[in-house]
């Protein structure tokens, strides 16, 4: 088999002749021609030579062609700020301050789409005989939080129709992009959603459910197969997903594999993920990255054939700056495990120095002290939006209340998540409390938190 044969056997629901593997290679891309991410996300020529080189070093057996949430956003008025080593963000909110639902969907000439379609054509053309491809599109409710900025967290509550005819509106947007990357040659189509692990099955049942399975049946109907893509501790709403009949559903770190491929399977629905981003890819060593593919492979499949139902892949969009050497390490893991399992035998797994974290002293600041963990705001879009939250309350209560964000991307931060006790990203705490794990706040519901906080 090649790439493109396994992954459609996994779809097809067939046993493959060995795991499947998919990179996820967003402006991790740029840094193996060293092009920073503006560039690999706005130059079409820059992006397919970023692209084939992933190819050839990676081999993967599918590939997305762009990872990038806020390319719709851009289009219907968000405002962006760029980074040198990150996707950008977005940094307006066209429907802040108003309840207008928009009517005229994306066109293909509209902002980078042109550039994005070209590059899928050419990437389907030189390597989409043996590669599969995914068209990477943003999920309603990551779009619609785009547009609305946090206000719509609020809205669950008290804009009930207005949100249902926004998501409405953005899986409409989601079907126009589907149908474009489709008409330029991708296999999958994923549907990329991160701010879905932050509202409960309740408000997924109520406000998701009947929006993503009327959009996975119409990408269906263009003969392509679906991926749902969620990032944060979605754990609570895997089977609300499976319920939408996707073909595959994508995890990142936050979720336990294994527990939640005993649901996907209960629906036969292929699960993705999950190598951990930060501490493996990103701060681990390649024998931590090998390790790591191979403990999942094994609890999987214990018999050591090749699991039905799974591709392994990171967790989300690989951040810039991981190491050639550990996504290689992980690609020979996958395809090549009796031999990696030698190789591992003295294997001792990375200890981080907790002893080194100094934490403050909860019990005598003078005001409530928010502590946000994230994997990154600048990359993360669940994260972004907590910390936005927790910005918006500071500024809100001025010097009443502190603030500090903790990313994890470095062995401090890392440390300093492990002596918390932390399981899952995002997180908020206030003075030391976990308060809100993978959901964010509402801004009198923090208000109101740390309130019980302040003397």
């Amino acid at each position: 088999m090649n790439g493109r044969q396994r992954i459609f056997s996994v779809f097809n629901h067939r046993k493959p002749d060995s795991v499947p593997w998919v990179p996820f290679a967003g402006v991790h891309a740029g840094q193996l021609k060293g092009y920073n991410a503006q560039e690999v996300l706005t130059d079409g020529k820059k992006l397919l030579a970023s692209l084939l080189e992933v190819n050839h070093l990676y081999d993967p057996d599918g590939q997305p062609v762009m990872f990038d949430l806020q390319i719709e956003a851009e289009i219907l008025g968000c405002e962006l700020m760029w980074a040198e080593k990150a996707p950008p963000s977005v940094v307006s909110h066209p429907l802040g301050r108003s309840l207008d639902i928009p009517d005229e969907l994306p066109q293909e000439n509209d902002g980078r789409l042109p550039m994005v379609l070209d590059t899928m054509r050419a990437m389907k053309e030189t390597v989409g005989a043996h590669t599969a491809l995914y068209g990477l599109v943003t999920g309603p409710f990551t779009l619609a939080s785009h547009l609305r900025g946090t206000e719509i967290f609020m809205d669950m509550f008290e804009h009930v129709e207005f949100l249902d005819n926004l998501l409405r509106y953005c899986a409409n947007v989601a079907e126009t992009i589907s149908r474009f990357y489709v008409e330029a040659g991708m296999d999958i189509i994923a549907v990329v959603d991160p701010l879905v692990s932050q509202i409960s099955p309740r408000h997924f049942k109520k406000h998701l459910t009947d929006v993503y399975t009327s959009l996975f049946e119409k990408i269906k109907e263009m003969s392509k197969f679906t991926a749902f893509f969620v990032c944060g501790d979605a754990t609570k709403n895997i089977e609300a997903m499976c319920e939408t009949r996707p073909d595959c559903i994508a995890i990142d770190e936050n979720i336990n594999l294994l527990a939640a491929k005993k649901i996907t399977d209960q629906y036969n629905i292929v699960i993705e993920g999950n190598i951990p981003l930060t501490s493996h890819m990103l701060l681990g060593t390649q024998q931590d990255n090998m390790q790591y593919v191979i403990h999942l492979m094994d609890a999987i499949a214990p018999d050591g054939n090749a699991p039905g139902n799974l591709i392994v892949s990171p967790g989300c969009d690989m951040p810039y700056d991981i190491p050639v050497e550990n996504v290689v390490g992980t690609m020979q893991a996958i395809r090549e495990p009796d031999t990696t399992r030698g190789m591992l035998a003295n294997y001792q797994a990375q200890e981080y120095d907790l002893e080194s974290v100094e934490l403050p002293d909860y019990q005598n600041l003078k005001v409530p002290l928010i502590e946000v963990f994230t994997l990154d705001s600048a990359t993360c879009p669940a994260c972004g939006y907590m910390k936005l939250a927790a910005e918006r309350a500071v500024e809100e209560l001025g010097d009443a209340v502190r603030m500090v964000e903790y990313k994890i991307t470095t062995p401090e931060n890392i440390a300093r998540m492990q002596k918390m006790g932390l399981k899952n990203l995002p997180s908020m705490l206030i003075n030391g409390e976990l308060r809100f794990s993978s959901i964010i706040p509402g801004n009198s519901e923090l208000i109101a938190a740390i309130n019980k906080f302040r003397k």
